[in-house]
């Protein structure tokens, strides 16, 4: 008989996080977004919930700094007019999640405590600005299979 070896396990992300809601208007804030986001790391015994606030114009400068209205309408060009406005209404909402997920990880990044809170819209704002370029491509993957489209003509991102 011989001893096997244990296979080592792929490493676990040190955090599970899950989209809770949003985005939404901030009450008494115009112009700001807010996305929920339950956060739970491994060593931790139960998870917290992290409001991530985002102003309006700081999404429009990601947007442009990824060519996202161009890279949504060469992706939703295939698509039929009828379905092309709700495509396009669910993208804007995607965009937002996974830009406050982004500003999320920063947040961890920059060390995370077990405890429910509000990232402000004015908080890790160059950081997130820095991250935007280096995730961009992640970040329209991400939209892109969420909406569960193939991409124009099989092109690249």
């Amino acid at each position: 008989m011989t001893a096997s070896s244990p296979q080592s396990a792929p490493d676990a992300p040190p955090y599970r996080i899950t989209l809770f809601y949003g985005p939404e208007p901030v009450e008494g804030c115009p112009g700001t977004l807010c996305c929920t986001f339950n956060v739970k790391k491994r060593s931790w015994k139960g998870g917290v919930q992290i409001a991530v606030e985002i102003e309006e114009a700081q999404v429009a400068r990601a947007r442009r700094t990824v060519g996202f209205e161009q890279w949504l309408t060469r992706i939703l060009s295939t698509l039929l007019d009828a379905e092309r406005a709700d495509y396009e209404s669910r993208a804007q909402d995607l965009f937002v999640q996974q830009l406050c997920a982004v500003k999320l990880d920063c947040a961890i990044e920059a060390g995370l405590k077990q405890e429910s809170r509000r990232l402000t819209a004015d908080s890790i704002q160059q950081a997130l600005d820095a991250a935007v370029p280096v995730r961009s491509h992640e970040l329209l993957q991400r939209i892109l299979a969420e909406l569960d489209v193939a991409p124009y003509g099989g092109t690249q991102l």
